[in-house]
């Protein structure tokens, strides 16, 4: 375990120290990845090419370390999310621009990276509880909230009638993202065209429930 966050100095800034910083974010992430919540900090510091210290300088335990690797990965989701959101808000065609979300957020989803990190945060839920919060908040909960921004604008232009945009989210996901996310848990993958007709049916009962008349 790591320092004390209420004792421990303040973590050390500059450009070598972001350098340092994101070093340790990469090395943990391809660690954690491969081996799990058990990689160690000094496999870590070695990893990145700096030394113990310099890890808790930056982070002052392994949960704090697998937050920030965990924040950083769905926050490049979130990034994804946010640009399909931008391109879904001023689109003519909205039924086109749903099923190009929708592929995005499975490729996104279930990128071997990005499940192997999930996978460890569910199997970490029991002793860092902690962590699942720190997932929810960076990838889950800000897509969700993307999007529902989105639906909301489509809504005042009048392109859709969603009295609940909340439960409409997640209605979308799953829809679309979540029987994909369910196989890819489990190490397999639905059939391409058995994906493609589930996004494409997905979309339309989407539509049918909410497409302004």
């Amino acid at each position: 375990m790591g320092k004390d966050s209420s004792t421990r100095p303040a973590p050390p800034s500059g450009r070598r120290a972001e350098r340092n910083r994101q070093a340790i974010v990469a090395a943990a992430r391809e660690l954690f990845t491969r081996e799990g919540f058990e990689a160690g900090m000094d496999q870590i510091a070695a990893e990145a090419g700096v030394s113990k210290v310099t890890v808790y300088n930056h982070f002052g335990s392994k949960e704090e370390l697998f937050t920030e690797v965990v924040g950083q990965a769905m926050g490049e989701a979130h990034t994804t999310m946010a640009e399909l959101a931008a391109r879904l808000a001023g689109a003519d065609d909205v039924r086109e621009v749903l099923l190009d979300t929708a592929r995005a957020l499975v490729e996104a989803g279930t990128d071997p990276a990005r499940l192997a990190l999930r996978n460890l945060v569910t199997g970490e839920l029991r002793r860092f509880p902690e962590l699942g919060r720190a997932y929810q908040h960076s990838g889950p909960a800000r897509s969700a909230a993307a999007l529902g921004e989105v639906l909301t604008e489509l809504c005042a232009r009048g392109r859709l009638d969603i009295a609940d945009v909340e439960v409409a989210v997640v209605q979308f996901f799953s829809l679309t993202l979540y029987p994909h996310l369910i196989a890819a848990s489990i190490g397999g993958a639905l059939p391409a065209d058995l994906a493609d007709r589930l996004l494409r049916d997905g979309v339309e009962l989407f539509l049918e429930r909410y497409q302004a008349s």
